[in-house]
Protein backbone atom coordinates (compact mmCIF):
# COMPACT_ATOMS: atom_id res chain seq x y z
CA UNK A 1 0.00 0.00 0.00
CA UNK A 2 1.22 3.17 -1.03
CA UNK A 3 1.44 5.75 2.26
CA UNK A 4 -0.07 8.40 2.67
CA UNK A 5 0.75 12.08 1.07
CA UNK A 6 1.69 14.11 4.35
CA UNK A 7 -0.86 16.05 5.65
CA UNK A 8 0.42 20.07 4.99
CA UNK A 9 -1.64 22.63 7.09
CA UNK A 10 -0.30 25.58 5.03
CA UNK A 11 -1.85 24.16 1.16
CA UNK A 12 -5.34 22.98 2.82
CA UNK A 13 -5.48 26.05 4.47
CA UNK A 14 -4.17 28.39 2.04
CA UNK A 15 -6.76 31.15 2.49
CA UNK A 16 -5.94 31.65 6.14
CA UNK A 17 -2.48 32.01 4.85
CA UNK A 18 -2.93 34.21 2.39
CA UNK A 19 -1.31 38.10 3.00
CA UNK A 20 -0.88 40.68 0.55
CA UNK A 21 1.15 43.79 1.63
CA UNK A 22 -2.43 45.73 2.28
CA UNK A 23 -4.98 45.08 4.70
CA UNK A 24 -7.40 42.32 3.68
CA UNK A 25 -10.48 40.46 5.48
CA UNK A 26 -9.74 36.79 6.05
CA UNK A 27 -11.55 34.14 7.81
CA UNK A 28 -9.88 31.82 10.12
CA UNK A 29 -11.58 28.63 11.04
CA UNK A 30 -10.95 26.77 14.19
CA UNK A 31 -6.96 25.40 14.82
CA UNK A 32 -5.17 22.91 16.49
CA UNK A 33 -2.20 23.48 18.67
CA UNK A 34 0.42 23.05 20.41
CA UNK A 35 1.65 26.25 22.81
CA UNK A 36 3.16 27.21 24.91
CA UNK A 37 2.92 30.69 27.20
CA UNK A 38 5.05 33.06 28.87
CA UNK A 39 5.85 37.08 29.75
CA UNK A 40 8.91 38.55 29.06
CA UNK A 41 10.98 40.03 26.47
CA UNK A 42 11.36 38.07 23.28
CA UNK A 43 15.31 37.78 23.25
CA UNK A 44 14.63 36.92 27.15
CA UNK A 45 16.03 33.28 28.90
CA UNK A 46 12.17 32.33 29.06
CA UNK A 47 11.15 33.30 25.53
CA UNK A 48 14.34 31.24 24.25
CA UNK A 49 14.00 27.85 26.49
CA UNK A 50 10.01 28.05 25.52
CA UNK A 51 10.73 27.61 22.06
CA UNK A 52 12.82 25.17 22.00
CA UNK A 53 10.58 23.33 24.32
CA UNK A 54 8.23 23.57 21.88
CA UNK A 55 9.83 22.93 19.02
CA UNK A 56 10.93 19.67 20.73
CA UNK A 57 7.62 18.24 21.28
CA UNK A 58 6.11 19.28 18.01
CA UNK A 59 9.02 17.23 16.30
CA UNK A 60 9.19 14.18 18.82
CA UNK A 61 5.62 13.82 17.88
CA UNK A 62 5.99 14.32 14.85
CA UNK A 63 8.48 11.52 14.11
CA UNK A 64 6.98 8.79 16.24
CA UNK A 65 4.23 9.25 14.41
CA UNK A 66 6.00 8.74 10.99
CA UNK A 67 8.61 5.55 12.43
CA UNK A 68 5.07 3.79 13.85
CA UNK A 69 3.82 4.49 9.82
CA UNK A 70 1.07 6.60 11.37
CA UNK A 71 -0.19 9.71 9.25
CA UNK A 72 3.05 11.94 8.97
CA UNK A 73 2.48 15.55 8.03
CA UNK A 74 4.80 18.81 8.26
CA UNK A 75 5.78 20.51 10.99
CA UNK A 76 3.94 24.31 10.69
CA UNK A 77 5.79 27.34 11.25
CA UNK A 78 6.60 29.30 14.46
CA UNK A 79 3.61 31.40 15.43
CA UNK A 80 2.58 33.93 18.53
CA UNK A 81 0.08 35.20 20.21
CA UNK A 82 1.04 38.93 22.06
CA UNK A 83 -1.18 40.99 24.61
CA UNK A 84 -0.78 43.60 27.52
CA UNK A 85 -1.94 43.59 30.90
CA UNK A 86 -5.20 45.67 31.26
CA UNK A 87 -6.28 48.10 28.40
CA UNK A 88 -2.76 49.01 27.50
CA UNK A 89 -2.28 48.27 23.42
CA UNK A 90 0.52 49.91 22.68
CA UNK A 91 3.39 47.77 22.60
CA UNK A 92 6.18 50.05 21.84
CA UNK A 93 5.18 52.39 24.95
CA UNK A 94 4.94 49.12 27.47
CA UNK A 95 8.99 47.83 28.36
CA UNK A 96 9.30 44.38 27.13
CA UNK A 97 9.40 42.78 29.89
CA UNK A 98 5.80 43.57 30.82
CA UNK A 99 4.89 41.70 27.41
CA UNK A 100 2.92 38.34 27.45
CA UNK A 101 3.08 36.22 24.62
CA UNK A 102 2.24 32.49 23.35
CA UNK A 103 4.22 30.74 20.88
CA UNK A 104 2.45 28.41 18.87
CA UNK A 105 2.64 25.79 16.13
CA UNK A 106 -0.33 24.50 14.16
CA UNK A 107 -0.83 21.08 14.28
CA UNK A 108 -3.24 18.67 12.55
CA UNK A 109 -6.34 17.62 14.34
CA UNK A 110 -5.29 13.80 14.09
CA UNK A 111 -2.33 14.59 17.00
CA UNK A 112 -4.12 13.68 20.76
CA UNK A 113 -3.46 14.77 23.99
CA UNK A 114 -1.89 11.05 24.93
CA UNK A 115 0.38 11.38 22.17
CA UNK A 116 1.40 15.07 23.20
CA UNK A 117 2.10 13.29 27.09
CA UNK A 118 3.81 10.18 25.69
CA UNK A 119 6.37 13.14 23.88
CA UNK A 120 6.62 14.98 26.99
CA UNK A 121 7.58 12.03 28.91
CA UNK A 122 9.72 10.60 26.10
CA UNK A 123 11.97 14.25 26.46
CA UNK A 124 12.03 14.45 29.58
CA UNK A 125 13.80 10.98 30.17
CA UNK A 126 16.29 12.28 27.99
CA UNK A 127 16.84 15.12 30.46
CA UNK A 128 15.49 17.50 27.95
CA UNK A 129 14.01 21.37 29.53
CA UNK A 130 11.80 20.39 32.44
CA UNK A 131 9.59 22.92 30.03
CA UNK A 132 8.39 21.25 27.97
CA UNK A 133 5.95 20.21 30.55
CA UNK A 134 4.27 23.43 29.84
CA UNK A 135 3.56 22.14 26.78
CA UNK A 136 -0.25 22.09 25.95
CA UNK A 137 -2.52 21.22 23.08
CA UNK A 138 -5.83 23.27 22.33
CA UNK A 139 -7.93 24.64 19.89
CA UNK A 140 -8.54 28.58 18.87
CA UNK A 141 -11.16 29.99 16.56
CA UNK A 142 -10.56 33.43 15.50
CA UNK A 143 -13.24 33.94 12.73
CA UNK A 144 -13.27 37.42 10.77
CA UNK A 145 -9.25 39.22 11.07
CA UNK A 146 -7.66 41.47 9.12
CA UNK A 147 -4.56 40.16 8.27
CA UNK A 148 -1.65 41.71 6.21
CA UNK A 149 2.87 40.39 5.20
CA UNK A 150 5.34 42.70 7.18
CA UNK A 151 8.31 42.71 5.21
CA UNK A 152 10.73 44.36 7.87
CA UNK A 153 12.06 44.28 11.54
CA UNK A 154 9.54 43.12 14.14
CA UNK A 155 10.30 46.62 15.76
CA UNK A 156 8.61 48.12 12.93
CA UNK A 157 5.34 46.22 13.11
CA UNK A 158 3.52 49.39 14.37
CA UNK A 159 3.25 51.27 11.43
CA UNK A 160 1.82 48.51 9.46
CA UNK A 161 -0.86 47.52 12.65
CA UNK A 162 -1.37 50.95 12.94
CA UNK A 163 -2.64 50.55 8.70
CA UNK A 164 -4.57 47.48 9.71
CA UNK A 165 -6.19 49.36 12.72
CA UNK A 166 -7.21 51.74 10.24
CA UNK A 167 -8.61 49.50 7.42
CA UNK A 168 -10.82 48.05 10.18
CA UNK A 169 -12.29 51.52 11.14
CA UNK A 170 -12.97 51.86 7.16
CA UNK A 171 -15.11 48.47 7.32
CA UNK A 172 -16.66 49.51 10.38
CA UNK A 173 -15.09 46.97 12.34
CA UNK A 174 -12.76 47.03 15.24
CA UNK A 175 -9.62 45.12 16.75
CA UNK A 176 -10.70 42.34 19.83
CA UNK A 177 -8.73 39.47 20.39
CA UNK A 178 -5.18 39.10 20.63
CA UNK A 179 -2.70 40.17 18.36
CA UNK A 180 -1.34 37.43 16.13
CA UNK A 181 2.20 36.79 14.50
CA UNK A 182 3.05 34.36 11.91
CA UNK A 183 6.89 34.27 11.40
CA UNK A 184 7.59 32.92 7.21
CA UNK A 185 11.51 34.14 7.90
CA UNK A 186 14.13 32.55 10.46
CA UNK A 187 15.63 36.02 12.09
CA UNK A 188 19.33 33.67 12.54
CA UNK A 189 19.26 33.78 8.54
CA UNK A 190 17.74 36.76 7.54
CA UNK A 191 18.25 39.97 7.93
CA UNK A 192 15.48 41.96 9.61
CA UNK A 193 15.12 44.59 7.23
CA UNK A 194 13.74 41.26 4.85
CA UNK A 195 12.09 39.17 7.19
CA UNK A 196 8.90 38.11 6.61
CA UNK A 197 5.56 38.28 8.63
CA UNK A 198 2.09 37.94 8.67
CA UNK A 199 0.39 40.23 11.07
CA UNK A 200 -3.33 38.90 11.98
CA UNK A 201 -5.41 40.60 14.42
CA UNK A 202 -9.40 39.57 15.11
CA UNK A 203 -12.31 41.99 14.45
CA UNK A 204 -15.98 42.39 15.03
CA UNK A 205 -17.97 44.87 14.60
CA UNK A 206 -17.39 48.16 15.37
CA UNK A 207 -19.55 49.82 18.88
CA UNK A 208 -21.74 52.34 18.35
Amino acid sequence: MAPKEKIDLYKRHKDEYAAPQKPALVKVGKATYLGIQGRGAPDGEEFTEKIGALYAVAYTIKMTRKFAGQQDYIVCKLEGQWWLNGAEQDFSAVPPERWNWKLLIRTPEIVGKDELQKAVSALLKKNKSPQVRNVKLESISEGLCVQMLHIGSYDEEGGTIAEMKGFAEQQGLQFHGLHHEIYLSDPRRIPPERLKTILRHPVRKRKA
